[in-house]
């Protein structure tokens, strides 16, 4: 299984965002119980940051790690099935090629991948 996996700079930038998030969570909790609104609206606020946390510490570990997690898993021919078929999913093992860089389906006479622009290999 061939695997795409994200550019390191769209995740460190994803990373900060996500720091941004949580920051912007907390002073919504705090201002939220400072105003005496209801108990939903300093929840809301609470799993934002829960939810930037998770966020970060994903795009920490695809912007700084060795084992990124992948985007896009790819299924030759001749390996099994797309485990998503059963879910509705796209079959990424056609005759079709993908560009190992992006994933992007590609036709047989393409020698540079439309999308990232990188030299395919014959």
């Amino acid at each position: 299984m061939k695997q795409v996996k994200p550019g390191r700079v769209p995740s460190l930038m994803e990373f900060v965002g996500s720091i941004v998030a949580i920051i912007g969570g907390m002073v919504w909790t705090v201002a939220a119980a400072n105003m005496g609104a209801p108990g939903i609206f300093p929840l809301f606020g609470v799993v934002f940051v829960l939810a930037g946390i998770g966020m970060a510490v994903y795009h920490y570990i695809n912007a700084f790690g060795q084992k990124r997690f992948s985007e896009y898993d790819i299924v030759d021919p001749s390996e099994e099935g797309s485990p998503d078929l059963s879910r509705g999913g796209k079959n990424l093992s056609g005759n079709s090629n993908y560009c190992p860089y992006c994933g992007r389906p590609l036709e047989a006479s393409f020698s540079f991948c439309p999308t990232c622009g990188k030299k395919l290999k014959p």
